[in-house]
């Protein structure tokens, strides 16, 4: 009884000089207990929430249905969906992700169905781009947990300089992590560290257009493929690159070493393609474990983070650099109020 009054006491006197800064935190720990209503009491039970969302193999069906995808997006962004006998009984499909599907059921709830929209960059023009597989198979599961996932391919992408900001892709691409809540970005390993093909999308990116950051206070998700022995230089390096563009990276991180030997082939005339699962896709070993546990936790970041975007963009030097912006511009129309009277 003595420590419960004196826990309530603390928080009274803490709840008397909250700021509004110390406010979300409060809200957030509030956020995160109000899934517990939703969650079996084993974080990642059997348990199936109560809803009235559909489901599809006894699991939560959150992903956007094609009836109500745009056609031209789901043609044009989403080349990692596969044929609905395939997608219904592939690896992702059967994945148990009870806990993280009761918190998207319950963020699309609670935001009318504003989904989290993730852009998603891989780093080779290979025909067979083990970069690109890796970022399907990370598109597919975050699909598959509801997300709005857009695929940004970088053919004809131009090299980087101060002359073609108005090309088409630049444009695309400058809109895209614009509209975005969440990145994932899936380089391939060259000579120890990330590709050109992957940076040159990165540096395409500005900091700051106006008033828009199109990358700050979102989340991200890191992961590499390397064709020899197993790595962390690239995701070291795309840890470091998102830190610059003011993302937050998740803790979590992917590295897949001898990509070739991770992978099933592709589909050639005659497979079975629904027990193939459509082909190229990643071996069931503790690596492709990973790459999910990553999804997983990209996905529960975000629902937590997604409300408070703007109070992380909220800072010092900036609210500084705008008073004395406009202390000047009053001072400049008050002489010149002053000198036409």
């Amino acid at each position: 009884m003595v420590t419960c009054v004196a826990r309530s006491s603390i928080f009274r006197r803490v709840s008397q000089f909250q700021s509004p800064l110390t406010i979300p935190y409060f809200t957030a720990r509030a956020t995160l207990r109000s899934y517990s209503g939703t969650m079996p009491s084993s974080l990642n039970g059997t348990a199936t929430p109560q809803s009235t969302t559909p489901l599809k193999n006894g699991r939560l069906d959150l992903q956007v249905p094609k009836s109500e995808d745009d056609a031209t997006i789901r043609s044009k962004y989403r080349p990692f969906l596969l044929d609905e006998d395939v997608a219904n009984t592939d690896w992702v499909s059967k994945l148990e992700l009870d806990t993280v599907e009761s918190m998207v059921q319950s963020d699309l709830t609670a935001t009318n169905h504003n989904r989290i929209k993730v852009l998603v960059l891989y780093g080779s023009l290979r025909s067979r781009s083990y970069s690109r597989l890796l970022a399907f198979e990370c598109s597919r599961i975050l699909h598959r947990l509801g997300c709005d996932v857009r695929v940004f391919d970088p053919t004809d992408l131009p090299v980087k300089d101060d002359t073609k900001q108005d090309h088409p892709k630049v444009q695309e691409l400058r809109q895209l992590s614009t509209w975005s809540d969440g990145h994932v970005w899936v380089s391939p390993e060259q000579h120890g560290n990330l590709t050109a093909v992957f940076k040159n999308q990165i540096d395409w990116i500005p900091l700051s257009t106006g008033s828009v950051r199109p990358t700050q206070g979102r989340t991200l998700a890191i992961a590499q493929v390397s064709g020899g022995s197993q790595s962390f230089n690239t995701v070291n390096s795309l840890r470091m690159l998102g830190r610059w563009m003011r993302l937050f990276a998740i803790p979590n991180q992917s590295s897949v070493p001898m990509a070739y030997k991770q992978f099933t082939d592709a589909c050639e005339a005659g497979t079975d393609v629904v027990k193939a699962e459509g082909g190229s896709r990643l071996m069931p070993l503790g690596n492709r474990d990973r790459v999910v546990d990553c999804m997983e936790e990209f996905v529960k970041y975000t629902i937590v983070m997604r409300p408070h975007f703007e109070l992380f963009a909220d800072r010092y030097s900036e609210r500084t650099e705008r008073r004395v912006k406009e202390e000047k511009k009053a001072a400049e129309e008050g002489r010149a109020n002053g000198a036409s009277t």
